[in-house]
């Protein structure tokens, strides 16, 4: 148990004669005569349980997933671009992708496939996959917001012990390949809650501890900071300590219970339920992310423990050389841990509520080059989409023979940012902030709309 500690005596009781010492405890946290689990079964006993709120998994793929190896296998163009993976069939009559998703396969049912994602830049980074936005190019003062913090923002939290805006993303020696996004012009307060750290690092849950602070101090925002490493964050450059204080309120409120910590924490989860999404490999691959399988896991059980928005990271997809060799290797440590995580979605009756998104920020050259792989291709790229109360069982657009270019039905990022917002029950029509400078934005540019071929 984790105690903030105060002082005894006079000075330290409330007149109630309770002492602050005994008014605020972790673990065990006690708020008058209610402790924390009785405050959290009265919730639920109310219907303002996990189960109250929609939420997204966002998914990235760092690099560059080859959309022709994957989900737009061309078995009638040449050799060279052709490649080494045959079509398996889906759940979904007329349906195939690559044989290394045989068990993504048998979930087809609860998926949709968009082969035409079109609006890449050439640059590797996460923005367009986290923001919608492209952060190079008229970025507004403050920054674009992310995903996540356009729903912290509209949307607030499920419940005080746990953030709106959570990531999974290791940090990357590739600095944008572990960018979640930021709060942008709406604030620190909605940036993400970061739980892992990059190499050398142990997840920030690890170091969720408050040591030796007493409720004084608790008053010090500049001794508070100094005092909870996991919860340093660099003030905005226009200095406003509104939103560090709207973070700094959140982050004790998520400090003060143990329901974070619970949803990290795999040893509290069924153990079937582990082995069904395999085992990962901690080792960073190179300047990308590892292998880890298992934060798909995690990431459910910080849905079902109150967060709107999760995003991680997996690997690295920037295969120049050697294209199916890795995919080989990476391919089906993803298949099983997404179909895990969609049979999870579905056997829990949270389908409805939880969307997931799976992506690159773009697609790999048709043709094969000298060394088996597959360089940087921008003009069209692939994503699935699953769950979230869609119209799923379908593929959407279409690449012409070589996969080259979308023949039909070209997707935007931001029309697929679009469709997540809707899902979360965010009405985009309604919706405008103000940047730094006072000029009003929006989540994702107007005139875009949510695709209509799944809602």
């Amino acid at each position: 148990m984790l105690t903030i500690l105060g002082r005894s005596g006079g000075a330290g009781q409330y007149c109630d004669g309770v002492s602050r010492r005994n008014f605020i405890k972790v673990g065990g946290m006690t708020l008058g005569t209610l402790s924390l689990p009785q405050l959290l079964q009265a919730e639920a006993a109310k219907g303002e349980g996990h189960r109250s709120h929609k939420a997204v998994i966002n998914v990235f793929l760092p690099g560059g997933p080859p959309h022709q190896d994957m989900w737009d296998l061309k078995q009638d163009a040449p050799s060279e671009i052709r490649g080494e993976f045959r079509p398996i069939g889906t759940s979904v009559p007329g349906i195939e992708i690559c044989e290394l998703f045989p068990k993504l396969a048998k979930q087809m049912e609860h998926c949709a496939i968009i082969r035409s994602v079109v609006g890449a830049k050439g640059p590797h980074y996460s923005d367009q996959c986290v923001t919608g936005w492209d952060a190079r190019n008229n970025e507004p003062a403050g920054g674009w917001p992310s995903m996540g913090a356009w729903v912290s923002k509209l949307q607030g939290p499920a419940g005080n012990a746990m953030p709106p805006h959570v990531s999974l993303m290791y940090k990357t020696s590739h600095t944008p390949w572990g960018e979640p996004g930021a709060g942008g012009f709406l604030g620190l307060a909605h940036a993400p809650f970061r739980l892992m750290g990059g190499k050398g690092e142990t997840s920030k849950i690890d170091n969720m501890v408050l040591k030796d602070i007493t409720l004084e101090r608790l008053q010090d925002r500049a001794g508070l900071l100094k005092s909870i490493d996991s919860l340093r964050r660099d003030l905005d450059s226009s200095g406003a300590m509104d939103g560090m204080d709207a973070f700094t309120s959140q982050a004790l409120g998520i400090l003060t219970s143990s329901k974070l910590a619970d949803a990290m924490d795999l040893s509290k989860e069924d153990p079937a339920t582990v082995e069904r999404y395999g085992k990962g490999d901690p080792q960073f691959r190179a300047d990308g992310a590892p292998k880890m399988v298992e934060n798909l896991l995690i990431a459910r059980r910080l849905v079902e423990a109150g967060a709107r928005v999760v995003s991680l990271n997996f690997s690295r997809w920037d295969w120049h050389g050697q294209n199916f060799q890795r995919a080989r290797q990476d391919m089906p440590m993803l298949d099983q841990a997404l179909a895990a995580l969609i049979q999870d979605l579905v056997e829990r009756n949270l389908d409805k509520d939880v969307s997931v998104v799976c992506w690159g920020e773009f697609g790999r050259t048709p043709k094969i080059n000298a060394n088996a792989g597959r360089d940087h291709w921008p003009r069209v790229s692939t994503a699935l989409l699953a769950c979230g109360g869609m119209r799923t069982g379908q593929v959407i657009g279409s690449t012409n023979r070589l996969g080259e270019y979308a023949v039909d039905r070209p997707i935007q990022f931001q029309e697929v940012l679009a469709t997540l917002y809707h899902n979360l029950g965010i009405d985009l029509n309604t919706v405008r902030e103000f940047d730094l400078r006072g000029r009003p934005q929006y989540p994702v540019a107007q005139g875009i709309e949510p695709i209509r071929e799944l809602v």
